[in-house]
């Protein structure tokens, strides 16, 4: 492992200090945000790439964050289960870790303040309570992760406002196809958090980080897993009985089913480390998700 950490260069070990197999939880809400905003007057494209680009900058920033907190707070050992961290390996100096978190997330604030001059104060507040949920997500006097709050922080911050925001920016408006889209995302983004902290849970519990897997357990944390990949298919076919949502959408939207029972399967199955190949194929679920209703929704718009 020494000479596996040796070899790693500094431009490979800020790519893994980003996660990039994370970055689809941040793409897949705020592509469905958009799409749901097509064939509204005034959309705009720049808009949109703005909007993806703010997101993702923001995602960096709580991966950054988590990697550089985690470690001077002691939470990461040599012990852990999961992929590498930078910081607790010595590779990158927390120093240079918490520098970069904070350039991330300026560099979110700038590239996002275009979307608060069209967005009005909505977006502004949405803006400052999502870098402060950057920041207190892993750091801080009450690290939201550290008390069971990450699995419901993730559902808020990349599934409602991600969707939600990105659907207002285009229409100054809400709507319920928005609401009930965001909900279901943030299930499956609230799923990824969940599949980290219930592979973490012997680590975590030793620290004293509260995660809601050490709270619940192994087996109420699978049965919970469950519960959340699961619930966006529910709601889809709700809304599509409501007249929501057309059904082609739904149609293709539900061939990510399928994937997801694999995946629900195999964590009831594994633990420990072996569910790091869970983490990304959730993350992948989330995406596939995004893509395949977005798809759908275009085609009942034609």
């Amino acid at each position: 492992m020494t000479q596996d950490i040796a070899d790693i260069s500094q431009a490979r070990a800020w790519l893994l200090a980003i996660r990039p197999r994370t970055l689809p939880a941040a793409i897949g809400p705020l592509l469905v945000g958009n799409v749901l905003a097509l064939g509204v007057e005034g959309f705009s494209l720049l808009t949109a790439l703005i909007t993806l680009g703010c997101g993702l900058l923001l995602q960096i920033s709580v991966n950054l964050g988590n990697d550089y907190f985690d470690s001077v707070s002691g939470v990461d050992t040599h012990e852990r289960l999961g992929p590498l961290r930078l910081t607790q390996a010595g590779i990158i100096a927390p120093k240079q870790m918490r520098n970069a978190m904070i350039a991330s997330l300026i560099s979110a604030f700038l590239v996002g303040f275009y979307l608060i001059v069209i967005g009005g104060w909505p977006i502004g507040l949405l803006a400052a309570a999502s870098i402060l949920a950057a920041l207190s997500y892993s750091g801080g006097p009450y690290p939201l992760a550290s008390h069971g709050l990450g699995e419901l922080t993730v559902f808020i911050f990349f599934g409602l406002v991600a969707v939600v925001g990105s659907f207002y920016l285009q229409t100054g408006i809400t709507s319920q196809e928005a609401w009930l889209l965001g909900a279901a995302i943030g299930s499956l983004n609230a799923a990824i958090m969940l599949v980290n902290n219930t592979r973490d849970m012997s680590t975590d519990a030793k620290a004293n980080k509260r995660t809601l897997a050490v709270r619940l357990g192994q087996s109420q944390a699978r049965v919970l897993y469950q519960t959340l990949v699961y619930l966006p298919y529910a709601i889809i076919i709700c809304a599509f009985l409501l007249g929501f949502l057309p059904g082609i959408a739904v149609i293709l939207c539900g061939l990510s089913l399928l994937y997801a029972r694999k995946l629900s399967l195999h964590f009831h199955e594994l633990s420990g480390a072996e569910l790091n190949p869970i983490l990304a194929k959730t993350a992948l679920l989330t995406f596939a998700f995004s893509v395949l209703f977005s798809l759908g929704w275009y085609l009942g718009l034609s």
